[in-house]
């Protein structure tokens, strides 16, 4: 079951990486599904994850906590293929996953969503590291 853990230790919470993803990150879209990213090369292969959405939609807090806690879990479940692949290529990884839906979503649909986005990104990586070998 540990294989299926999302530690604190993965979590991305430096305000100064944020700034730094945001500034100088790439997109990926998935329907409802934003996800920035930055990779860089580093010593440690890691990859870190944050998820956010916009209080314009969403005023109450629990509405957007709800939302928060089944990205983080839709990310938790699929988040392997991104991470053999980062310690396969021994780079470093920041992602972050915005929800820009309107609507309070249901788990299967930010499941499914989640999953486009995330295989769409290791798509965009995997031609990234092709163009620059």
């Amino acid at each position: 079951m540990s294989q299926y853990s999302f530690p604190k230790s993965q979590r991305l919470k430096s305000r100064k990486k944020l700034q730094q993803i945001f500034a100088e990150g790439k997109n990926v879209r998935a329907e409802n599904i934003r996800i920035v990213y930055l990779n860089e090369e580093a010593v440690l292969s890691e990859v870190k994850c944050g998820v956010g959405l916009t209080t314009k939609y969403f005023k109450k807090a629990v509405d957007r906590n709800r939302i928060k806690r089944l990205l983080r879990e839709a990310y938790r479940l699929q988040q392997h293929p991104l991470n053999d692949y980062i310690l396969q290529m021994q780079n470093s990884l920041s992602v972050f996953i915005l929800y820009t839906g309107k609507e309070l979503p249901t788990y299967a649909t930010l499941y499914e969503n989640v999953g486009v986005a995330l295989r769409k990104l290791l798509k965009s990586l995997h031609a990234k590291s092709v163009e620059d070998t």
